[in-house]
């Protein structure tokens, strides 16, 4: 199978965690990614059941509302739910990497308010150890030049994401070189540095569910 046929197989078993969710008048969060968007397709069919869902970047919501599902502002909720999204990396903890599409921040919130977070991910993104894939971290336009410095201190190598605002108006830092064996501990200490909005460290708020596309076919396991 492709990657592609991976990620959509994986899209359309997330349905399933929405099914029970519909008709009650409960609204969902929805991620961001090119995963995230064959879940939104693989949702269509059921939109006119579901009350709402909230959308962690402009690209999902729009992609939302050409499918006829309405869109929430997440502070017209107390809570989700659940939310489903993909993650560029994921490891044995359910600690992940996120923000490859620039929505880490919020991705981070709409995560935050959820109860359950399903990751729908093709088997390329389990990995033993997070930092393979570049984090990104979102920062304050003005603390960019700072910022790199002290990520640089720890180890890393910043480079700036060209060309590229995100939906918050700031800029993204994406960190090569990082072997991240402790996310909760990087997660934080990123978090610290003045300037820095978030990190696409998703470790203290792990993903609970994780829907895996290999070719024996998806994969369903729950956090350690």
């Amino acid at each position: 199978m492709t990657q592609d046929e991976l990620k959509r197989a994986v899209a359309q078993a997330a349905v399933a965690y929405v099914v029970p969710h519909l008709d009650t008048g409960a609204v969902i969060g929805v991620g961001t990614g090119s995963t995230a968007d064959l879940f939104i397709d693989a949702l269509a069919p059921h939109g006119a059941r579901l009350a709402g869902a909230v959308a962690s970047s402009e690209r999902s919501a729009k992609r939302l509302a050409g499918h006829g599902i309405r869109i929430v502002e997440l502070n017209e909720v107390d809570t989700l739910p659940v939310y489903i999204d993909g993650a560029d990396e994921i490891d044995g903890s359910f600690a992940m990497i996120k923000g490859g599409g620039g929505a880490l921040t919020r991705e981070k919130i709409v995560a935050a308010v959820a109860r359950q977070f399903v990751c729908i991910a093709d088997a390329s993104k389990k990995v033993a150890v997070l930092g393979r894939f570049p984090l990104p971290v979102e920062v304050i336009p003005m603390a960019r030049a700072y910022v790199a410095r002290q990520l640089t201190a720890l180890g890393g190598a910043p480079k700036l994401r060209e060309g590229f605002i995100t939906d918050n108006g700031n800029l993204i830092l994406d960190v090569h070189g990082l072997s991240i064996t402790d996310p909760v501990g990087m997660e934080t200490r990123i978090n610290q540095i003045a300037g820095v909005v978030t990190n696409g460290l998703f470790a203290a708020r792990g993903a609970d569910v994780l829907l895996l596309g290999t070719e024996q076919g998806v994969v369903e396991s729950r956090r350690p």
